[in-house]
């Protein structure tokens, strides 16, 4: 599918005819390009088979968003709401996440959102190390394309995936970490936040993550 309705006047023709003659060297570097490359990934990982959640699964969860997002949400896996609609975060927690988002100034289209592993683990217990070291180059590529300045990981397996460690969430959130020199702030995930409904202090240490999030994109 080519997402090009949304693109400003005249870049669309401009798109058209670098197609016709192959400049693809054009191509790279713009919006349109990434579109397509995170097309051509979320494709891959439809059909991927590469371990055993593929044949648990309703539908894989590439993930969404914007290929030029300033911000990258990383998550543990699809739960059940995911595995239904193919989409992240969409379910309680997602709801969550969504309004988190739109606090910080954002609208959901303007970020992305993907996960660790694409396909929803059984019971939504933790991937394990062979599933998430199966399915991890998707991410990788996708943060190669989108090229954000800021990834957020949500809950411990995202952020011991950038930045492995034995210490807990409590200890390691609202500190950036370095990955590849990208900054990445662990907090703690929605879903953490909606089985803990009544506790303000978490919901007040997620939105201190945030605001230091949106200091470091120069947005306070």
């Amino acid at each position: 599918m080519d997402r090009r309705d949304d693109l400003p006047d005249g870049l669309e023709e401009r798109l058209r005819f670098f197609d016709e003659i192959g400049a693809d060297f054009v191509l790279a570097g713009t919006s349109g390009g990434a579109s397509r490359r995170l097309e051509a990934i979320a494709a891959e990982v439809t059909n991927c088979r590469k371990c055993p959640l593929a044949a648990g699964r309703t539908k894989a969860v590439p993930g969404e968003g914007n290929p030029e997002a300033e911000v990258m949400f990383v998550g543990e896996g699809p739960g059940h709401e995911e595995d239904v609609q193919g989409r992240p975060f969409v379910g309680r927690a997602g709801q969550l996440l969504t309004r988190i988002i739109e606090a910080m100034g954002f609208t959901r289209p303007s970020v992305f959102i993907a996960n660790i592993v694409k396909c929803r683990p059984p019971d939504n217990r933790v991937p394990r190390p062979a599933e998430a070291e199966a399915c991890t180059p998707y991410l990788l590529e996708q943060i190669a394309v989108i090229r954000p300045k800021v990834i957020v990981t949500l809950g411990k397996t995202a952020t011991d995936f950038f930045a492995p460690s034995d210490r807990g969430m409590t200890e390691r959130r609202g500190r950036f970490e370095d990955w590849r020199g990208l900054p990445v702030m662990p907090t703690f995930h929605p879903s953490y936040l909606v089985r803990n409904e009544g506790n303000k202090e978490l919901k007040r240490m997620v939105w201190e993550d945030m605001k230091q999030v949106m200091a470091k994109l120069g947005r306070t």
